[in-house]
């Protein structure tokens, strides 16, 4: 494979997950000349190489894989098309314009792309950012970790763990305690309803494992193990469960560091890199795309992120994309809208949608206005973390004076 720091590189790919394979994939098909894809990790492919569970690939492959078969199959795929995938190698920092410095093993330096596609994707809270008390004892993981440990290293961190939480992912960490042959004691959830649509709320039950909801984790119990853990209902009545581990599983967020340390903008947010409807950042030569602008999405749904993002960035690089100047700014007012992506529309264009999330139950109108002036409305029957696509193509742009505010009106 080329040396990284060799020659000029047309588009380099920050990440090596779903997102990033697919526009790389994408693009050197479409005959960039040098695409280059960093990845950190030994390996590339993202989170679902750490699920050795289905299902995965339905959308990009028509059939049902394993996370690791899935993650192979889209490495493969991008090396085929041309892709350059440089793995153990970081990238230290991102600058204007494009410079990116890098480190592997040989060596470290500078390189110089064209246009940078940013897709480092999320990461899982740490117990310390969930502000969880009790002790600081083995067996506390969060899925990431209990993935890797039991499908990458064949560990089996615990027998009988609770798992908090009722995102997507928490149930792929019953899957990974099933093959690893553990069981787990409870699943707990603070919310009336689990995070995930209907029917995963069945799913623990249908393997044995008790789901409660309007249930708080209050402590974890325990001295250099963990023995049980203090939960609490929605009257504060707690209770104790025993058990010798426990998962802290979803409550994703953008793994945006090279942002934060660097000059892009960042959205309070999504805890994500500003972006337009084209993905283009406030530096525009950096695209951002998949779970690092938003969390959290399947991997299917960050593949195809990616794979659209492809045409945005080639249409960019032969002067099709309209000029990041003209901007509308999208701002939310409220406390029921938890965040809106993108967070500015080109003025020119009215590609693209609106993506929302709510943060509970919410049932009504999100009205759009400027100046005082409306501009739309998009009715709404959801719950919180529940994926929300407003087609930008019904907001009329031509009445904006620079900003639009979304604020949600219950019925």
């Amino acid at each position: 494979m080329t040396d990284i720091f060799n020659g000029k590189i047309d588009v380099a790919v920050i990440g090596g997950g779903p997102s990033g394979l697919a526009a790389a994939t994408e693009l050197k098909r479409a005959g960039i000349a040098r695409v280059v894809v960093i990845e950190r990790e030994p390996e590339a492919g993202g989170i679902p190489r750490h699920c050795g569970h289905p299902p995965f690939g339905m959308r990009e492959f028509k059939r049902i894989l394993t996370g690791p078969k899935y993650a192979a199959r889209l490495v493969k795929r991008a090396i085929n098309a041309g892709v350059e995938v440089h793995v153990d190698t970081t990238v230290v920092s991102m600058r204007a314009g494009g410079k990116l410095l890098i480190s592997n093993k040989n060596h470290s330096g500078k390189i110089v792309a064209t246009r940078v596609i940013y897709a480092t994707g999320v990461r899982e809270l740490p117990r310390s950012m969930r502000l969880i008390s009790g002790v600081r004892a083995k067996g506390i993981v969060n899925t990431g970790a209990l993935q890797s440990m039991v499908f990458l290293k064949g560990q089996v961190p615990f027998k009988h763990p609770v798992i908090v939480g009722t995102e997507l992912v928490s149930f792929s960490a019953i899957q990974t305690c099933r093959h690893a042959g553990i069981k787990p004691v409870a699943m707990i959830e603070e919310n009336t309803h689990t995070s995930a649509r209907w029917p995963t709320g069945i799913f623990p039950r249908l393997v044995g494992v008790p789901l409660h909801l309007n249930t708080r984790l209050v402590s974890i119990n325990g001295d250099r193990v963990v023995t049980s853990v203090t939960v609490a209902d929605h009257l504060d009545n707690k209770r104790e469960i025993s058990c010798d581990g426990v998962v802290l599983s979803g409550k994703f967020t953008p793994e945006s560091t090279l942002a934060r340390m660097g000059h892009l903008d960042i959205d309070s947010g999504t805890g994500g890199p500003v972006v337009d409807q084209f993905g283009r950042c406030s530096d525009p030569v950096y695209f951002a795309t998949g779970n690092l602008l938003r969390p959290v999405e399947t991997g299917g749904f960050s593949w195809q992120e990616g794979h659209d993002l492809a045409q945005k960035v080639l249409d960019d690089l032969n002067g099709k994309l309209p000029q990041a100047d003209d901007i509308i700014a999208i701002v939310v007012e409220g406390e029921m809208i938890k965040y809106a992506m993108p967070q500015r529309i080109s003025r020119t264009s009215n590609q693209g949608k609106i993506q929302l999330r709510v943060t509970g139950d919410a049932k009504g109108v999100i009205k759009a206005t400027s100046g005082g002036k409306p501009v739309g409305e998009f009715a709404i029957n959801t719950r919180a973390e529940r994926r929300i696509l407003w087609p930008i193509s019904s907001l009329d742009l031509a009445k904006s004076n620079g900003q639009i505010t979304l604020r949600f009106d219950p019925k």
